[in-house]
């Protein structure tokens, strides 16, 4: 599905640079990147849980953890 998703998309921007998008290609377009945008952001956020933060006292925590008090 992603192999599919990430063909069509570079097809159509090669298409948008050297002849033009019709309307519905714009939407298509469109609706493919916002599709590849949840799953990238999705499988960021999945990394993002294995990884670990070794503060300066020692300990090891989540970073998701580490970030959120690093905001307070």
């Amino acid at each position: 599905m992603q192999d599919d998703l990430l063909k069509r998309i570079n097809e159509l921007a090669k298409k948008k640079r050297e002849q033009g998008l019709t309307k519905e290609e714009q939407d298509e377009q469109k609706a493919l990147y916002a599709v590849y945008l949840k799953n990238f952001r999705e499988n960021f956020d999945k990394q993002l849980d294995s990884v670990s933060v070794k503060t300066p006292d020692g300990k090891v925590i989540p970073f998701k953890e580490f970030n959120r008090k690093k905001d307070l």
